[in-house]
């Protein structure tokens, strides 16, 4: 072992911040850095990783259906009809993240999205990934960045497009989490081909 990784409950290496509770395991080994496409999926990871900004993403994690169930499953069609006695309902909603800004951005994202073609979004964000030949698997979690210039870039985009609470640092966490990135260390289990130990 020459990196950050450590034995998790199976014995097997993990990146050592899929560890810490059992939502975090099931997370890191079954969602985190596998792709995601679709426009609503991916409206939803983008909300997601806006609530998350300043807060534990197990803040986020542990409360996910009740984001789906508050803004109607994150259909942009859907919620780009909420009316603002909808965005009341969202402020007093406990199941979420109370936060005036974010639920505001939230709505206003989904209004601006509403009028993008179908696979307008997909398109863009992944056209944003990384070849994966270019990076090198981190060996530690210090090798792993909190911004890349292409999180700057798709950013930049996303903003000039109207898509609010998406800095650099938000839109690396969407990269990662959608598996533009793989962030996976390089003893980690979900990054180690079958047959390697």
């Amino acid at each position: 072992m020459s990196g950050d990784a450590l034995a998790g409950p199976d014995g097997r290496l993990r990146c050592p911040w899929g560890l810490s509770t059992e939502d975090y395991v099931a997370y890191h080994d079954e969602e985190w850095g596998r792709p995601v496409h679709g426009d609503d999926a991916l409206y939803e990871r983008l909300c997601l990783e806006a609530f998350q900004s300043g807060l534990s993403w197990i803040t986020i994690l542990r409360r996910r259906e009740g984001f789906r169930t508050a803004f109607a499953g994150f259909k942009i069609d859907e919620v780009a009809r909420f009316t603002d006695a909808d965005r009341e309902r969202l402020l007093a909603d406990p199941g979420i993240i109370r936060n005036r800004a974010k639920v505001d951005a939230t709505l206003a994202n989904a209004r601006v999205l509403a009028d993008w073609a179908e696979g307008e979004l997909d398109e863009l964000i992944w056209s944003y990934a990384p070849d994966p030949a270019s990076r090198k698997a981190p060996g530690a979690l210090a090798d792993v960045p909190a911004i890349t210039p292409e999180s700057t870039a798709l950013s930049k985009e996303l903003k000039k497009r109207g898509i609010r609470f998406v800095g650099p640092t938000t839109a690396y966490a969407l990269m990662q989490a959608c598996g533009l990135v793989n962030d996976h260390l390089e003893d980690c289990v979900i990054r180690v081909p079958a047959g390697r130990s």
